[in-house]
Formats: structure tokens, sequence, C-alpha cells
């Protein structure tokens, strides 16, 4: 079976609302001051956060209908692309060192090459 480009862009969306989840996991956790059941509960940014989780679950099993697992999971590691993007942007604390950017470079080549070598 030939993957679909739908499939992958699914992916890569899917990939999009998993990083965002995890954005918001993080500004959950720096936003509690207590962890009592009623804290975590009600935390805004926890239930966004799986709520975008949910919603890229959804994404990544439709779009596994579309295609070879073997083309469409790796392109998961783009979240991690996602995320180092992102996380110096909502956090004063994290930063992009040059190894990191290294990685993320890495990560797309890797991710590219898995989609260039479906074709053949």
């Amino acid at each position: 079976m030939k993957t679909k480009l739908w499939a992958i862009a699914l992916m890569i969306l899917c990939t999009l609302f998993t990083a965002i989840g995890q954005i918001l996991y993080k500004v959950a956790v720096n936003s509690f001051t207590s962890f009592s059941i009623l804290a975590i509960i009600t935390n805004i940014h926890l239930i966004l956060g799986l709520m975008s989780y949910g919603i890229g679950l959804v994404l990544l099993i439709v779009a596994l209908k579309g295609g070879e697992v073997s083309v469409l999971y790796p392109i998961i590691a783009l979240s991690y692309i996602w995320v180092s993007i992102m996380s110096p942007i909502f956090f004063n604390t994290d930063f992009m060192t040059l190894s990191k950017w290294i990685g993320v470079i890495a990560i797309f080549i890797g991710v590219a090459m898995i989609g260039w070598g479906a074709d053949k």
C-alpha cells in the first residue's frame, strides 16, 4: 500500500497537537500551588493539554488508515522539533543550544529520508 499524502499531512498535524499538549502540560505544572485533586482537575492548562493530546490521537488513528505504519509512525519524531522550537518561546528558562539545533536538524533529515525512501 502506498502512503497517501493526506495521511502524511494528518501525521504532521498530529505532531503539532501533541507538542502543544506537552507545552500545556509544563504550563500546568508550573501553575500548581498544590497537588490536590481539586487543583489538578480544575487546571485549565492541564485540561487543554489533555484535549490537545486527544485530538492528536484521533488524527493519528485516522492517518494510520492511509498508509504504511513504517512510513507514518516515524513522523511522530517531529513533535520533538515542535517542542524544541516552542519551548524557548513560552519558557524563559528554556533555550536552544548549537547541539540542540544539530539534533533538530538530524531528526528532520531522518524523517525526510524515511518519507523519501517510501517512494522507492
